[in-house]
């Protein structure tokens, strides 16, 4: 990957951070709102939780972002953290934060999706 391009990801990558880090900061979504009417509060607390859910995305997609800007220091960008091969410049173009080429995501997705339904089952149990 050429100097160029790496600059190019870096400058897309310190907006992405900057923006995420402007939402984490930002919680009026999750405090918890008392009111008299249970309706109310049941619609408060679903919107509570979507406020969460998207805390925790954001917070995990800035993790990422992080990662990535600290790949590129150590000059190790672009290559996959699992394999160790050159991730395609398409995926990067359209995931600059990845940390994996697109055959280790699909592994590490499903890995992520047993586990999910491991432990659905052991909440059921």
């Amino acid at each position: 990957m050429t100097k160029t391009e790496v600059n190019k990801f870096k400058a897309i990558l310190e907006i992405k951070r900057r923006e995420l880090e402007g939402n984490v900061r930002n919680r009026e979504g999750i405090v918890i709102e008392k009111t008299p009417d249970a309706l109310d509060e049941v619609q408060h607390a679903g919107e509570r939780e979507l406020a969460i859910r998207n805390l925790d995305r954001e917070s995990n997609l800035l993790r990422n972002v992080r990662g990535a800007l600290r790949r590129i220091d150590e000059a190790s960008f672009g290559v996959c953290m699992h394999c160790e091969e050159d991730i395609n410049i398409k995926r990067l173009n359209a995931v600059p934060w990845t940390p994996y080429c697109i055959s280790c995501q699909e592994i590490a997705d499903r890995r992520s999706e047993e586990f999910s339904e491991e432990f659905d089952e052991l909440m059921v149990a």
